[in-house]
Order: C-alpha cells, then structure tokens, then sequence
C-alpha cells in the first residue's frame, strides 16, 4: 500500500490539531458557565486529554519537519459565538451546557472518521489516531448519558 506524503499527513495532523484546540477553547468557555463542581471537573478532566491528544498529534508532524498549528478553526469559533446566542434565549442550564458539548463531541467524532478514510495514512498514524478516537468517544458517551440525565 503506497502512504501519502508527509506534507499530507500533517495537513491531516493539523486540521484535527486544530479542532483539540476547538474543543479545548470549547470547554473552558463551559467551564465559565457553570457553577456546577462535578461538570467543572468533568471539563478540566477534558481540557487536560485534549491538551495530551493535540500534543501526541504535534509531535508526529514535527517529527517529519512539519510545524504544529496553533489556531482553532474558523468554525470553532462560529459555533462558540452561536452557543453564546443561544445561551441568551435559552440560559446556561446544565442540559445546554452539556447539549453543547455532545454536539462538539460528535463533530470531533465526525473529523476522526474523516481523517481516517484517508486510505493511505501510515499505519502507525491510523493506530494513533483510531486510539485517541476511542477515547474520545468515551468522553462522548460520557456527556451523552450526563445530558440524557438533565432534566
């Protein structure tokens, strides 16, 4: 099987580098809005895997000379400023919050996925990526059933 190039791995590298800092940025603006200690520790819990995830991530691309990015996208910043919308309608109730964050925990779900269906990635990046996927997931279902729990 013929991989893709290394400039092409980072370019994948990076796009969910990107999205850790999402989800990083994502969940400390959470941890702002709650005054609840169990959901606080639950998102610093987050912050801190995101944080290890996004460097396992950087190391790779520059580990190939690639520099690591430091920047969320533009949609992470989008989807904060709706929830800071919605939140004026809808308050920061611990069912919103915690709607919020599924909803962001399927996107990176989504952008693991994505990412691979890259056929050509190394192998050692598919095992790197499909491991922090599962575990991502399991923070997922994590705030899944927290949420399906708010009333």
């Amino acid at each position: 099987m013929e991989t893709i190039t290394p400039a092409a791995t980072n370019e994948i590298l990076n796009d969910l580098i990107a999205i850790n800092n999402d989800r990083i940025a994502g969940y400390e603006h959470a941890m702002q809005e709650t005054e609840e200690n169990d959901l606080k520790t639950l998102f610093a819990d987050m912050i801190s895997e995101s944080h290890k995830i996004r460097n396992a991530l950087g190391t790779e691309v520059q580990a190939t000379g690639g520099k690591m990015e430091t920047k969320s996208t533009a949609a992470g910043k989008i989807y904060r400023a709706w929830t800071d919308i919605k939140a004026v309608f809808s308050g920061f109730d611990r069912r919103t919050i915690l709607t919020n964050c599924e909803a962001s925990e399927d996107a990176m779900q989504r952008a693991y996925s994505s990412a691979l269906d890259h056929e050509h990635i190394p192998a050692y990046i598919r095992e790197l990526l499909t491991t922090q996927q599962k575990k991502l997931k399991k923070a997922h279902d994590k705030v899944k059933a927290l949420r399906n729990k708010a009333a």
